[in-house]
């Protein structure tokens, strides 16, 4: 292989490695405002983390990829990257365990919405039988009371 083509694929892999960085930078932010938005209780501002959280993702897979197939082409151009290369793996592992403790705060969420719901339906604090297998409500366990009101 020539000297040219080793340092633009050097450069190509650098360049991937970057926009990585970036990436996982931006789902950062991205995570943190569908926290904001989930302790908030704001739909729109969740829905658009959602979707931007999404995006990013979707991107990062793409960057992923193209890194693995620079690194078959040119394997020994892991080394000039190493040190950034550790960053976004550390800011990946953050990322996860933001995106852990969002989804914690979504099934706490969830089950406030399912005593809610088992509350009105006459089921006291047990909404574990609100709902069928596959999603349906069960009209027997509904209240009479509140169903004729």
């Amino acid at each position: 292989m020539s000297k040219l083509l080793h340092h633009e694929l050097e450069a190509a892999l650098a360049a991937v490695v970057e926009d990585l960085h970036r990436s996982v930078t931006e789902l950062t932010a991205a995570l943190a405002a569908e926290r904001e938005a989930l302790v908030g209780a704001d739909a729109a501002a969740l829905d658009r983390a959602g979707a931007r959280k999404q995006a990013l993702m979707q991107q990062l897979e793409q960057l992923d990829a193209e890194r693995v197939q620079l690194l078959k082409v040119e394997p020994s151009a892991a080394a000039q990257v190493e040190p950034r290369w550790r960053e976004v793996l550390e800011l990946l592992r953050s990322c996860h365990e933001t995106n852990q403790r969002n989804g914690s705060l979504v099934n706490q969420r969830l089950a406030q919405v399912r005593e809610a719901l088992a509350v009105l339906s006459g089921q006291g604090g047990d909404a574990r039988g609100l709902y069928g297998p596959g999603g349906e409500v069960r009209t027997a366990l509904r209240s009479h009371h509140l169903a004729s009101a």
